[in-house]
């Protein structure tokens, strides 16, 4: 009998390019859930049972955990930069989606849970120059995670740990740093900087445009993992027999200014910056440090940066220029 996975978020990023993968495994049987109405989903598959309901409600998650063997968190109210910092408590409410279902899990004997965190939850001391040092599963603590989104994650982890130990629910956390790729939103609001910066530029260059807007002052730096090595990473550590919490990210930090450069280059222009030093910015400098996921489970990423944007910077131009009515990765849900 195949076994029967339940994929939270399906209608987004992560969560539909996890459902094309578990398709292609061809011995599942595949539910799916997401908040948005079905044809907004970025990736839909109509051969699964797929529901459009509100995962912070538990009558709702019991229903799609009924018979369900694995269930992937993807769910959450999120966005970038600019969204997380002026909609707190609309991500902190998010809690109520990872509480009920861990508490639906018990009730249908879920055999195991994989809960998508980020890399919001560490220390914002560690992060308050740029190019830090990569940051370690333990630098989560003493907490001061991102306020609002970041808060939400740290105390969700910590509910899949307690449910672990009081419930025996076997469960897995993955920190995710920055994904980024195809298939994702590019404009409205909640898109994150390598597709904002994509956008950018191809506007710019359609419209012969001087300049592009950059927020804060370009110097801050990131680290940015493409989609591809996500799912990898994302199955490597549920399929181990670690319950430990998990960076899935890449090393590979630069600064939004040599990110802007990169894209310039694929698109083959060289464009000036405005720089906008009142919008959010968050942290001075972030990256993964992947040394205990190497260790324990031997993942690594394989895309560089490079090399994934300039599949994502082809997604986004297609996008643009040959499908300028479709808004489904220009909403914001």
């Amino acid at each position: 009998m195949p076994k029967k996975v339940l994929i939270c978020g399906a209608g987004g990023f992560i969560g539909g390019h996890l459902t094309k993968y578990f398709l292609e495994q061809n011995d599942y049987q595949i539910v799916c859930a997401d908040i948005k109405p079905l044809e907004s989903w970025f990736q839909l598959f109509e051969q699964n049972k797929n529901y459009s309901l509100d995962l912070k409600n538990y009558d709702s998650c019991l229903k799609v955990t009924e018979g369900v063997d694995y269930i992937f968190n993807m769910a959450c109210n999120m966005g970038g930069m600019g969204f997380i910092e002026n909609n707190k408590a609309e991500c902190m409410l998010s809690v109520l989606i990872n509480t009920n279902l861990l508490r639906a899990s018990v009730e249908n004997k879920v055999s195991k849970y994989l809960f998508s965190s980020s890399a919001c939850v560490y220390n914002a001391e560690k992060q308050k120059e740029t190019f830090v040092k990569g940051l370690r599963e333990i630098d989560a603590y003493p907490a001061e995670p991102e306020d609002g989104y970041g808060w939400e994650k740290l105390f969700s982890e910590r509910m899949c740990r307690h449910f672990t130990e009081d419930f025996g629910l076997e469960t897995r956390v993955i920190r995710y740093h920055n994904v980024y790729g195809p298939m994702g939103t590019y404009d409205g609001g909640r898109e994150k900087a390598p597709a904002a910066l994509c956008r950018k530029i191809i506007s710019a260059k359609i419209k012969k445009d001087k300049s592009i807007e950059i927020w804060g002052d370009g110097e801050q730096t990131r680290s940015f993992m493409y989609i591809d090595d996500c799912i990898e990473g994302t199955m490597k550590v549920f399929n181990s027999k670690y319950s430990d919490v998990f960076n899935v990210g890449s090393e590979e930090q630069v600064s939004i200014n040599q990110l802007a450069n990169y894209i310039e280059d694929i698109a083959n222009i060289k464009i000036g910056k405005k720089y906008l030093l009142d919008k959010p910015k968050g942290v001075r400098g972030r990256s993964s440090d992947n040394s205990f996921v190497k260790d324990k489970i031997g993942w690594d990423t394989k895309t560089s940066l490079k090399e994934g944007l300039k599949k994502t910077y082809e997604w986004i131009y297609k996008e643009i220029t040959s499908n300028p009515n479709n808004n489904k990765f220009t909403k914001s849900y």
